[in-house]
């Protein structure tokens, strides 16, 4: 995350993010922002070119989404072991290497954190993991290539559309 400016005030407080009030150029009514932490987005293909993705239901959607697997950066925690976490809670899938694809604003008008992306080839099933799969949460082997996957009425969500696009123009994934 950035290092906020000290103007900054916190008008509201969760577990989860931070609504803070930042002083309008020229004075008038305040700016508000979300700070909140960072996270990843793991766009993994497996060595049978299967794209890994995530089945689950979305309190905010209020329904089912498919996306690529994602989460928050933990405190002490760099963004690629936040991807290779994430990654073996959300699919039970590992892979050797992560290349970041790019790091983004979710939203430069209102949000402070970064979205990391990476891209993960020759994904295979842990061998001997400890951890054990996020619950909710189903694993899709995906088969049906980037075009199709657009197309798809559940993979709507933003930066799992942008991870994409990153690992397309990045040229890990055909269209």
């Amino acid at each position: 995350m950035n290092k906020q400016p000290q103007d900054r005030k916190t008008v509201f407080a969760t577990p989860w993010f931070q609504v803070l009030a930042a002083p309008a150029p020229g004075g008038g009514q305040p700016h508000y922002v979300i700070q909140g932490p960072d996270f990843v987005v793991v766009v993994a293909v497996t060595p049978q070119h299967q794209l890994l993705l995530v089945r689950q239901f979305r309190v905010a959607a209020a329904g089912v989404t498919l996306e690529l697997p994602a989460g928050h950066v933990d405190p002490g925690e760099t963004p690629e072991e936040a991807a290779r976490r994430e990654l073996l809670e959300e699919t039970g899938y590992e892979a050797p290497t992560f290349k970041l694809l790019g790091a983004l604003s979710p939203s430069v008008a209102r949000f402070t954190n970064r979205m990391w992306c990476f891209f993960a080839a020759n994904a295979r099933p842990a061998v001997a993991s400890e951890t054990q799969r996020e619950a909710g949460v189903d694993l899709i082997l995906y088969e049906r290539g980037v075009r199709a996957l657009i197309e798809e009425k559940e993979f709507y969500s933003a930066p799992s559309c942008a991870a994409l696009l990153l690992a397309t123009l990045r040229e890990e994934l055909k269209l």
